[in-house]
């Protein structure tokens, strides 16, 4: 089976990185309004609770799946789904962030949101500073 292809999710990829801050710091931007719009999508306007609907200004619709409060966002993405995860690393003064996309409809599409997912690493990494 070629990388990145499962039997059960399809198409699947996964990026991450360690930032030099407290997960809370990174929990509380991603999950904010600003944090939400580099990761989800412009205008959108996420209820941390299990089956709320959300659209993004470029009109991706999903629903949340699972939320746990400083630690996950689980969401589907139009035809995708998408689970962001913070964690602690090393002493706990920088977190791990992880993006996971799964049900994508080709090798073609997971190389297009790996380069995705890496730019919105970038771009966390940066308004963290």
């Amino acid at each position: 089976m070629p990388t990145g292809l499962t039997k059960d999710a399809g198409w699947e990829i996964g990026v991450s990185r360690t930032l030099p801050h407290p997960p809370a710091a990174v929990w509380d931007l991603v999950s904010g309004p600003e944090g939400l719009a580099l990761w989800l999508g412009a205008g959108a306007d996420l209820r941390p609770e299990r089956g709320a609907v959300y659209r993004t200004a470029d009109g991706i619709r999903g629903e949340v799946r699972g939320h746990r409060p400083g630690e996950r966002i689980r969401l589907t993405h139009g035809t995708s789904t998408v689970q962001l995860t913070v964690s602690p690393a090393g002493d706990g003064t920088k977190a791990v962030l992880r993006f996971h996309e799964e049900h994508l409809r080709s090798a073609e599409e997971r190389e297009a949101r790996r380069a995705h997912w890496r730019r919105v690493l970038d771009e966390i990494a940066a308004v963290l500073g």
